[in-house]
């Protein structure tokens, strides 16, 4: 079995020195690369700039990237041949229209930066996703979760997402413990408790090969 996974966050430049990005560390998308690994898939892990070394296992091949577009088009590669996607980077929505050559001076108390939107990688990849492969997806919200996060499932197809709340302690960006809920298109629902990250990528994994449509390792 083949994984695609995406993890950490994307940063999109705005000057030599300068760039626009999110508090993602890839925590989470690591600790599923080993899990799944640790079930004997082969893993390619396309992660954005993370502080964290790479998997240990011979079974994760990491591709490094920095940009929205760079991972785009690194998960672009690998998807039509994997049997299951998953979404766990935290991508940027929008770049700057205009990447300065030099750094961007100080002048005048205000200053507008004009942004264009990024690819949306889930979505696009999802259009050619057949029936076979299984795709989940990861959300962070802040408000009204559920309605976001069910939106979100449909709209990208895909088979799960996994929800996050930055209004549970101790989850989300930067911690070394998790608490997520899983949804699906049928609206079932799995809570995870607050426990460390690789705790919760094993239980997702375990949820994920439970639902797969093609055999397991």
């Amino acid at each position: 079995m083949h994984v695609l996974l995406t993890a950490g966050p994307t940063y999109e430049p705005l000057d030599p020195v300068r760039f626009l990005g999110n508090r993602s560390t890839g925590k989470m998308g690591y600790a599923l690369a080993e899990a799944f690994a640790a079930q004997g898939a082969e893993v390619t892990l396309v992660s954005g700039p993370s502080q964290l070394p790479d998997p240990a296992s011979p079974r994760v091949r990491t591709v490094r990237v920095e940009t929205a577009a760079e991972m785009f088009a690194a998960a672009a590669a690998v998807a039509p041949g994997a049997d299951v996607w998953v979404f766990a980077a935290a991508v940027a929505d929008y770049r700057p229209a205009q990447v300065a050559v030099e750094k961007i001076k100080k002048s005048g108390d205000t200053m507008t930066l004009e942004l264009v939107k990024n690819v949306d990688i889930a979505a696009t990849l999802g259009q050619s996703k057949r029936p076979e492969q299984f795709a989940v997806g990861f959300a962070l919200e802040t408000t009204n979760e559920l309605a976001h996060a069910q939106g979100k499932l449909h709209r990208k197809k895909f088979d799960l997402i996994v929800l996050n709340s930055l209004r549970d302690a101790g989850a989300g960006f930067g911690h070394d413990t998790n608490k997520v809920t899983v949804l699906d298109a049928a609206g079932q629902i799995v809570n995870f408790e607050l426990q460390s990250k690789a705790d919760v990528a094993r239980g997702l994994v375990r949820l994920i090969l439970a639902r797969l449509p093609i055999s397991t390792p």
